[in-house]
């Protein structure tokens, strides 16, 4: 590859997944994975093997569909991580090793409990292994960012001679300054002189500087960038690919490259992960935000109507947005619809289509108008749906000034109809204590909740998405309608059906793959 391009390798499905709540099914995967290879990405990290057997599952599953993208599974220096790295990229037409193990002291003392020396032998023994079984091996070395420069660039020069030809410096902690990473990434280049390897960057946004140390890393000679879509990611989260890919294209007189992400799907990935994921985005949001293009000020639209570069830096098609965004209504047919979607950057099967089409009519039933923002969620609902353990059917409620709140609801629950009625402080308390009994649930607790109107209008759909902890373990779940006291509902049973999924599909969750690899 040119120099003049950086590699994008999203790490949404791996990393980012690992946000409380944010667990996918692999279904979900699949989508976001065909959306990813489609738009460009150069490498999907598709998930950590070792994990479990369900993990090495999911990623051959991904590997299988990506046309353009190298898959990469990642694996710490040992044996058995290594073999179920093979195992699970034994489909991939590009397949990638990455491989890892923590550098800096802090790590080396209380979590390895290993010497420098030996965390060279293990780096020797990992990378080599690796790239006996592929050509495509990437060594990240964990908290580089707190690991003496002397001994980084000697782990590095290490997995170069064992065969190494990515070499990734993680702001594990999301500790680091740009100026000082900066100076960190062109030690490292330094150590690739002479050989075919690259060196890549993998921000945490503890701090809120992932793009901004990502950036300095390429201007530093780092030729590949990790990142997740939205920023997604465990505690603050990583760089959000989104903002990278426009800062690299918006200011290209300094940071002098390129990538080869098509931006104008940027918007519709932003919102698929979004709606996958239960991870709402911020309004002001750079880039994809509902806000990133919008002039309230006088000043500010007056400027924009005169001309558009005034206060805009780059245009909202460039990353997908339409100019025009009333689109349909109940009339419109299959056609017409599945045009609109792809100029949204969808590309949807028959199958796909059929799925959302019939949602589109139901909505179209309720909603005179269809905008754009109402497709964006129609797709990424079609693509969130788990087995139906529980299937609300109906919500009724009433109340009023005199009279105490009440909600019944009735369900499908294991092919049965039940129904329960609940009192509460409110319709949507008194609807989500009815659906926990017909449930039959005492264990679940409501841990947020949060509802937005989607477009604007009387007749505006409520986005709702509650996040749920079940035995433990935290469960997203979203729903939209015109009603909020049936949108809040199915976003509940949305995350109980999660809970359930995870229950009949036992798979190591990222808390406890976590823990899994300190303890051993």
């Amino acid at each position: 590859m040119s120099q003049d391009f950086v590699r994008i390798f999203d790490t949404t499905l791996r990393d980012g997944e690992q946000s409380p709540g944010a667990t996918m099914t692999q279904d979900e995967k699949i989508r976001i994975a065909r959306k990813l290879d489609a738009m460009g990405v150069d490498v999907i990290e598709a998930g950590f093997p070792a994990a479990s057997p369900g993990e090495i599952r999911s990623v051959q599953a991904l590997s299988q569909i990506a046309v353009n993208a190298e898959i990469a599974g990642l694996c710490r220096t040992r044996e058995n991580d290594i073999r179920a790295a093979e195992e699970a990229l034994k489909f991939a037409k590009k397949p990638r090793f990455h491989v890892f193990i923590a550098t800096s002291d802090i790590h080396l003392q209380y979590k390895l409990k290993m010497t420098r020396e030996e965390v060279l032998e293990q780096i020797k023994y990992g990378v080599g292994m690796c790239r006996s079984l592929c050509e495509r091996v990437e060594f990240s070395a964990e908290d580089a960012s707190r690991t003496d420069i002397g001994f980084l660039k000697e782990a590095m020069a290490c997995a170069i001679e064992n065969g190494a030809t990515v070499l990734n410096v993680p702001d594990t902690v999301g500790y680091t300054m740009p100026e000082e990473f900066q100076h960190m990434i062109g030690e490292v280049v330094k150590v690739t002189e002479g050989t075919e390897a690259i060196v890549s960057a993998h921000c945490h946004n503890d701090l809120g500087l992932a793009v901004a140390n990502s950036l300095a890393a390429v201007k530093a000679g780092a030729r590949q960038v990790e990142c997740c879509i939205n920023g997604l990611g465990e505690r603050a989260g990583n760089a959000a690919l989104e903002e990278i890919v426009m800062s690299l294209r918006t200011r290209a007189d300094i940071m002098n490259v390129q990538t080869r992400v098509d931006a104008t799907q940027l918007t519709s990935v932003s919102r698929l992960v979004s709606e996958v994921t239960g991870m709402v985005v911020q309004p002001n949001k750079a880039i994809v935000g509902r806000n990133a293009f919008a002039h309230e000020a006088g000043i500010h639209q007056h400027g924009v109507l005169e001309e558009r570069s005034t206060y805009e830096i780059m245009t909202p098609e460039s990353v997908g947005i339409s100019e025009s965004n009333l689109v349909l209504g109940k009339h419109s047919g299959r056609h017409a619809l599945r045009d609109r979607l792809e100029t949204l950057g969808y590309r949807l099967t028959d199958a796909e289509l059929k799925v959302v089409f019939k949602d589109f009519k139901d909505l179209a039933d309720r909603k005179k108008n269809i905008y754009d923002e109402d497709l964006h969620t129609l797709v990424g609902s079609s693509a969130t749906a788990v087995e139906a353990y529980y299937e609300l059917t109906s919500v009724e409620f009433n109340g009023g000034s005199s009279v105490e709140p009440g909600a019944t609801v009735t369900m499908n629950v294991n092919g049965a109809e039940v129904s329960a009625h609940s009192s509460g402080d409110g319709p949507v308390n008194a609807a989500l204590e009815a659906v926990k009994r017909c449930a039959g649930l005492d264990n679940v607790t409501l841990l947020d909740y949060s509802i937005s109107a989607i477009t604007g209008g009387s007749d505006a759909q409520g986005r709702v998405n509650v996040r749920i902890d079940s035995d433990g373990e935290h469960f997203q779940g979203q729903s939209t309608d015109t009603d909020v006291v049936v949108a809040s509902a199915e976003a509940f049973v949305s995350a109980l059906n999660r809970a359930a999924w995870r229950r009949d599909n036992p798979k190591v969750s990222a808390q406890a793959a976590d823990k899994k690899r300190e303890a051993s």
